[in-house]
């Protein structure tokens, strides 16, 4: 009797371990978002947080940071790009942050075919990440050249005196 059961607790193991919740990173993955937290950070349907790779914004919610120049538009402009819409993440390097969050590549609209981490880059919602490099470190620094030079978002004239990153 003992013996019959055993396929069913197996596959019944096999379907807890392949949960979004619990499951490793490693291939492209599509998701909704449900929540955006800031310009950079986002929640799944799964309930994992998400940090974009490669990009940061200007803080909104940071422990001993006040809120910087154009946090709100940055996570306004992440809001209009996918809040409530399937995104596929596709990853690079560690798998999460040391606050657990999933650390992936966003790309969205028809086909897939848009990265959201290198638009807020290119629209001046945020800078490139340098602290931690990643493979399209030059193309990011490249972006933020151009965003900076054409003034948009946060190097428009007048939008962020001061605003350093």
């Amino acid at each position: 009797m003992f013996l019959k059961k055993i396929p069913i607790v197996l596959a019944l193991i096999l379907c807890l371990c392949l949960a979004p919740n619990s499951q490793s990173p490693t291939d492209a993955q599509i998701f909704k978002v449900t929540r955006i937290v800031d310009g950079d950070t986002f929640v799944l349907e799964t309930k994992d947080k998400v940090r974009l790779l490669g990009v940061d914004t200007p803080e909104l919610h940071h422990p001993k940071k006040p809120v910087q120049c154009f946090a709100q538009e940055a996570k306004d402009f992440t809001s209009r790009q996918v809040l409530n819409q399937k995104v596929k993440l596709t990853f690079e390097g560690q798998p999460r942050d040391r606050y657990g969050r999933v650390l992936a590549w966003i790309w969205y609209g028809p086909g897939y075919k848009k990265l959201l981490n290198a638009e807020i880059i290119s629209q001046g919602y945020g800078f490139s990440y340098r602290k931690y490099p990643t493979s399209r470190l030059e193309e990011f620094n490249r972006l933020e050249r151009e965003a900076r030079k054409n003034k948009r978002g946060l190097w428009a004239d007048n939008a962020c005196t001061n605003f350093q990153p």
